[in-house]
């Protein structure tokens, strides 16, 4: 068994209150924050994961990298603890969006994160975490909304920076 994560649970500002456990802030549907590593490659190609079978959204393709920000962590680190532990990367970070996103379905409805969205320019090699990450691989937008029509399977988050920043539909 997994040793339990602490989160920092924040205000409608961004502002940290408190930390607990990730199963508490869940329960209690706690505002919090996540961090999202989109890597570009020279062409200007996409790298997204294909998530393996882990506990939420298995078989999703979802950023780079991403995760929850660990208590205490800013979002730089988190964002580059979750490239380094997903997809065995370290990669300059550039910070690039901000975003409140809200569930707005399942048991978390309701639930509010902070997004913070870092890119990066890499082509490669990866050395992918096998017990997350099923595999890495670039696309361009025109191939990543081919996917969204086909209806695979795309992590809400992901969806939500597609449609808002790079005109997915």
């Amino acid at each position: 068994m997994g040793k339990e994560e602490f989160l920092d649970y924040v205000d409608d500002n961004d502002n940290v209150i408190d930390s607990m456990s990730k199963k508490e802030i869940y329960e209690k549907l706690l505002t919090h924050r996540i961090a999202h590593v989109l890597v570009f490659n020279r062409e200007g190609k996409m790298c997204l994961q294909l998530r393996g079978n882990v506990k939420s959204f298995a078989f999703h393709w979802c950023t780079t990298a991403g995760g929850h920000v660990q208590a205490g962590e800013s979002y730089e680190e988190g964002a580059k603890r979750e490239m380094t532990e997903e997809v065995g990367i370290d990669a300059q970070l550039t910070q690039k969006f901000k975003d409140t996103y809200v569930y707005t379905f399942g048991q978390y409805k309701g639930i509010k994160k902070f997004l913070v969205t870092f890119i990066a320019t890499y082509d490669g090699p990866f050395n992918i975490n096998k017990n997350d990450v099923k595999k890495v691989k670039f696309f361009t937008l025109e191939e990543i909304q081919k996917m969204v029509d086909r209806g695979e399977k795309i992590h809400p988050e992901l969806l939500f920076l597609l449609k808002k920043y790079y005109g997915i539909i």
